[in-house]
């Protein structure tokens, strides 16, 4: 058995798209999680992340070493000035990456689940960067509404996003349980064990190495190389 990844969370490589938009930036899809955090670790290149709260507009500089992440509710876009290369930590083992999303498409199309859904893939390079043009389209005009100081925009796209995700509640709080709920209980009975002198658990140590699961992904934000702590390794394997 492969001792889950620390912290239950997940973990991707990201190369930021270099794709131009109609802004005259280049970047990947603007979105939104429902429920998890997000933390990047910048590698190399520069960028920045935009992003949408109440707080209104905010525009962070992105440069190897920077420590960045945002709670849910957070809609950000990634910004490629140059080889914007990225460590993506995420809540609940890689949840975001895995349902947690809602791209900033125009509000009739976030209306329309069927629309929301055959638009929301991409199987190849054309089809996410057609997805990247709508989710910007529709980020723009919010930018737009809560710099003029409509806020009403934001919980409507909130409400938006719920709505088409509230069918996958059940699924997503069996991942949280299964990973990080039980990451933290299991800390709380390695510490119930050794408050008993019990020494039991280390008897287990090992080291464990994760390979990409195979080829690229194309991710919301970027070319994705994904890990998956299930198929981890250890050299007594």
């Amino acid at each position: 058995m492969v001792t889950p990844f620390p912290g239950g969370i997940g973990i991707s490589g990201l190369r930021v798209y270099d794709w131009p938009t109609v802004d005259g930036l280049c970047g990947g899809s603007p979105h939104v999680h429902l429920t998890c955090a997000e933390c990047y670790y910048v590698v190399g290149g520069r960028g920045s992340v935009q992003t949408l709260t109440r707080r209104g507009f905010a525009e962070t500089p992105l440069h190897e070493g920077t420590v960045a992440w945002f709670t849910p509710g957070t809609i950000h876009r990634l910004v490629n000035d140059g080889d914007l290369r990225i460590i993506v930590m995420m809540q609940n083992s890689g949840l975001p990456e895995a349902g947690d999303a809602v791209f900033t498409f125009p509000a009739p199309v976030l209306a329309d689940a069927e629309g929301y859904a055959v638009r929301a893939q991409a199987g190849d390079e054309e089809s996410a960067r057609r997805r990247r043009d709508l989710a910007l389209e529709g980020f723009l005009e919010l930018r737009q509404r809560v710099e003029a100081g409509d806020h009403a925009a934001l919980d409507e796209f909130y409400a938006a996003g719920l709505a088409l995700k509230q069918e996958s509640l059940d699924a997503w709080e069996k991942r949280w349980r299964a990973g990080a709920l039980a990451s933290a209980e299991r800390t709380g009975e390695h510490l119930d064990r050794l408050r008993d002198g019990d020494l039991g658990h280390l008897a287990e140590a090992d080291i464990h190495v994760m390979r990409s699961e195979g080829p690229q992904r194309l991710g919301m934000c970027g070319r994705l190389d994904v890990h998956d702590p299930s198929e981890g390794k250890s050299p007594h394997d």
